[in-house]
């Protein structure tokens, strides 16, 4: 009797690019190439990470890779007006578009944008050919290949993603929007890149939004890489609302010089499973970073938030607030943490988490932490895991308010701590809509919009 074998995601994996090397490198510009077979030795040894690996304690993640994923090393052709299938009722918030499917730069006006007063809004494939200097000096110069395994296999399969680069100087208004779109009769695993360069003193505005578009199994696996000048400043509002058979696993690597603000908010509104990892860099005297987070999970959603703020040089400031509510069986985890360095004098570092349980079967785990080597700061960091105010909503009760609108107006007064730091007024306010829908239990998408997200 012939015993059969199986084959690990692991190894599925690493034969799948040796297999298919030659379709993975053929066309790609050379700047993504050169770091391809390091990044597949690196994933060959670390494969996925582990309960073991206190990062991703909460999550499981070899899993999502086990189920049957095609996997293409091209665009697929499929013909579509962007305008026919996101309609977005926003109406005040004109934006530069950028769409990403299925992991491909759709070409909708083309691959390359040049606004101008000099901004690009590129594929990232193309851009590594027409802008190789600039692609170059900061494509994975921040990626952590050698130590995430997911990062690694990022770095190994991708072709494509989006750049965007705003020269010295350049204050642009009009926000960036980046679409990401997830449109496929066939289940997918998806990995691309994006790259953002935000040279000194200029400014810019990032709205990139998630959407899964047919009823279909999804894992992406995504890796952003933000470099922000000195004097520079930049805002990047990240919106996820995928279907409860999407998974995504974010990465996000940001980088800041003397004197930058940088401020990230991820809102993370619908989706089976979400890993969002976080690292941000504090490199220069002077920068300043704001992190906000908004998980909203029912059913059997999880949704895992894992930070990172490196306090590496003196007279830096972070702030850093993530809020979480879960109902039914839906699990989160929030990790958060912040070094200074021994350096880093005059340091202000601020870290919390809280968390609305709705029912007895919701979980949520959270570990913020504060690793500090120098002796003049000023540091703390706080968690907070717990129900409905129950005084609060009987005072609401007491005033004619009935018990289902009372608790309502609590959970949304919770989130929009988070919401109000989005700057961009028309977003905003469309924000706190998506966000009262989804507490309400509604479809959380455009009222104008075709799509069906959850």
């Amino acid at each position: 009797m012939t015993q059969k074998t199986t084959i690990s995601p692991r190894e599925e994996l690493v034969s799948l690019y040796l297999e298919n090397l030659d379709m993975i490198t053929e066309g790609s510009p050379d700047i993504l190439n050169r770091f391809r077979e390091e990044a597949i030795q690196h994933f060959k040894l670390l494969g996925f990470p582990s309960a073991k690996n206190e990062k991703y304690k909460y999550s499981k993640i070899e899993p999502l890779f086990t189920k049957d994923y095609e996997k293409y090393f091209a665009p697929k052709k499929i013909s579509f007006r962007i305008e026919d299938i996101f309609r977005c009722d926003i109406p005040e918030l004109d934006t530069h578009l950028a769409v990403v499917l299925n992991g491909f730069y759709f070409p909708n006006n083309g691959l390359t944008t040049k606004l101008p007063n000099g901004i690009i809004i590129s594929s990232l494939a193309e851009a590594a050919r027409n802008y190789p200097d600039i692609v170059g000096k900061y494509y994975n110069a921040q990626a952590e290949n050698d130590t995430d395994g997911l990062v690694a296999l990022n770095t190994a399969f991708v072709q494509d993603g989006v750049f965007i680069y705003v020269p010295k100087g350049v204050v642009e208004e009009k926000p960036i929007q980046l679409i990401n779109l997830l449109l496929s009769t066939e289940n997918q695993l998806v990995q691309y890149r994006n790259l953002i360069v935000v040279e000194e003193s200029a400014q810019a505005n990032v709205l990139i939004c998630d959407h899964s578009l047919s009823p279909m199994q999804y894992l992406s696996n995504v890796v952003t890489e933000v470099h922000v000048g000195a004097n520079a400043s930049l805002e990047m509002v990240k919106m996820q609302n995928e279907h409860n058979d999407s998974a995504q696993l974010n990465h996000s690597y940001i980088v800041q010089e003397r004197d930058s603000h940088v401020k990230t908010n991820v809102l993370s509104l619908h989706g089976g499973f979400i890993r969002n990892n976080l690292k941000m860099l504090l490199n220069g005297e002077g920068a300043d970073a704001h992190a906000y987070g908004l998980y909203l999970a029912d059913r059997s959603q999880h949704t895992d938030n894992y930070t990172y703020i490196d306090h590496a040089v003196p007279n830096c400031s972070s702030n850093e607030l993530y809020k979480g509510i879960l109902d039914d069986q839906a699990t989160g985890a929030f990790f958060g943490k912040i070094l200074v360095r021994q350096d880093a004098q005059k340091t202000q570092a601020y870290q919390a988490n809280n968390n609305l349980l709705l029912t007895a079967d919701a979980k949520v785990s959270t570990k913020p932490q504060l690793e500090i080597y120098a002796d003049d700061v000023k540091c703390s960091h706080g968690a907070t895991v717990g129900q409905i105010d129950r005084e609060a909503l009987f005072y609401m009760q007491s005033r004619g308010i009935g018990e289902h609108e009372a608790t309502l107006l609590l959970m949304f007064g919770f989130a929009h701590e988070v919401v109000k730091q989005v700057s961009i007024e028309s977003l905003r306010d469309r924000l706190d809509d998506l966000v009262e829908k989804r507490l309400r239990g509604e479809l959380s998408r455009c009222n104008n919009c075709p799509m069906n997200c959850c």
